[in-house]
């Protein structure tokens, strides 16, 4: 069910530090720029009520969570609040678990192939390649080798529209963005710009790719 998200524009916007009061502003410039998977981190401010706006307002049309989930009780809250998304910085099979119990899609951190296969015994929906300057493109082309091929694997950490290729080169379904889509401050005119940036990068590395194929 991930998959069916990421089909549109595999980018999850990663909305720390996020108020309640501009997060529905904000989640409407990125559904407007083609995003339709939302996180808002679990140490942002309040940040089950800008996960509950959020997914008012969004409805159907975006994927609306958490991301910075760390412990089991906290995929309850954010059930509970509207959220149908999970996304950790680790990969705590206790964690992962709550979280499927909790009815929601779940994306743990990973930075080994052993938490990497953990998570997916555990019921993981997608990986989080985490940080993924750690690991490197060279790093996810040799576990794309030997992890399951409908997996998605996102980099998350330091992408930027003009270094996308590389990764999506090694085996990259997606990648999670922060500060270069979002930070404490910026306007949803600016988040807009750059959110639309983001998309162009990728619809261009897709067009490449399936013209390699060709």
């Amino acid at each position: 069910m991930l998959n069916a998200w990421l089909e549109p524009l595999p980018l999850v916007a990663i909305l720390r530090g996020i108020r309640p009061d501009e997060a529905v502003a904000v989640g409407r410039a990125l559904a407007g720029a083609g995003f339709r998977i939302v996180e808002v981190p679990l140490n942002s401010p309040q940040p089950l009520d800008s996960i509950r706006a959020l997914a008012a307002a969004l409805g159907d049309a975006c994927l609306v969570g958490a991301g910075t989930v760390t412990g089991p009780a906290q995929a309850q809250d954010v059930a509970a609040a509207g959220g149908r998304l999970a996304v950790m910085p680790h990969a705590d099979p206790a964690v992962i678990r709550a979280a499927k119990a909790a009815g929601l899609l779940c994306t743990p951190g990973v930075a080994t192939p052993t938490e990497a296969f953990a998570a997916l015994a555990a019921g993981a929906d997608g990986l989080k390649l985490f940080p993924a300057g750690q690991v490197g493109p060279e790093g996810l082309k040799a576990w794309r080798a030997v992890l399951p091929r409908e997996m998605p694997v996102l980099p998350v950490g330091g992408i930027e529209p003009g270094n996308m290729a590389p990764w999506v080169a090694a085996g990259a379904q997606g990648f999670g963005i922060g500060t270069s889509l979002y930070a404490p401050g910026l306007d949803a005119a600016e988040v807009a710009r750059r959110a639309h940036a983001f998309a162009q990068a990728w619809r261009g590395l897709s067009i490449k790719s399936q013209e390699h194929r060709a």
